[in-house]
């Protein structure tokens, strides 16, 4: 069975010329939804891949009805094989993962975006350590000056309760409790 999938960004715009190339398509069923594509969480699409079953096929139009980025592609994609579905893209024919030429085009996407994610956490890292280099600190704010810390350690040395120090300060007692001598 072919199921299609429509979507356009804006309730301006209409969805007729999608649905009528999907249905010319041989798109038996077809889910149709106004909403932005950088949004995850789309009602109809996630209808759309529920109502798969295993040799279905999913079909859209335009690659970009379907997804806004790379990894959104392959996450939409592994969830469709997962049905044991396939998946096709009328105005991309090398999208097609019901062909061997397709699967081969979906795994070098698939390549490219893991070896991308990698150099973006290289990058991430170097640029850390540069940053720790120069002296810079990651986190939160220390919630205590360190006068406050020393202070606040030779309050509870004299057996001051946590609960009292830590008002004193505006912070909580376990905060207190947590200081090292």
């Amino acid at each position: 069975m072919i199921i299609g999938y429509a979507r356009v960004s804006t309730d301006g715009q209409t969805l007729d010329s999608q649905q009528s190339a999907l249905q010319a398509a041989g798109a038996e069923k077809v889910y149709a939804e106004k909403v932005s594509g950088a949004v995850t969480d789309r009602k109809a699409l996630a209808k759309a891949i529920a109502s798969l079953n295993a040799g279905d096929v999913l079909l859209v139009t335009r690659l970009d009805r379907l997804a806004r980025s790379t990894r959104d592609l392959l996450n939409v994609l592994a969830t469709i094989s997962e049905k044991g579905a396939g998946f096709r893209s009328l105005a991309d024919p090398m999208i097609d993962t019901t062909s061997p030429h397709g699967k081969l085009i979906i795994a070098v996407l698939g390549a490219l975006a893991e070896f991308e994610r990698s150099m973006i956490l290289a990058r991430t890292l170097d640029g850390r350590k540069r940053a720790m280099e120069r002296g810079v600190r990651f986190g939160r704010k220390p919630k205590l000056s360190q006068f406050q810390i020393t202070e606040a350690l030779q309050r509870r040395g004299n057996g001051e309760p946590l609960a009292d120090i830590g008002r004193s300060y505006g912070v909580s007692h376990s905060t207190i409790s947590r200081l090292n001598p």
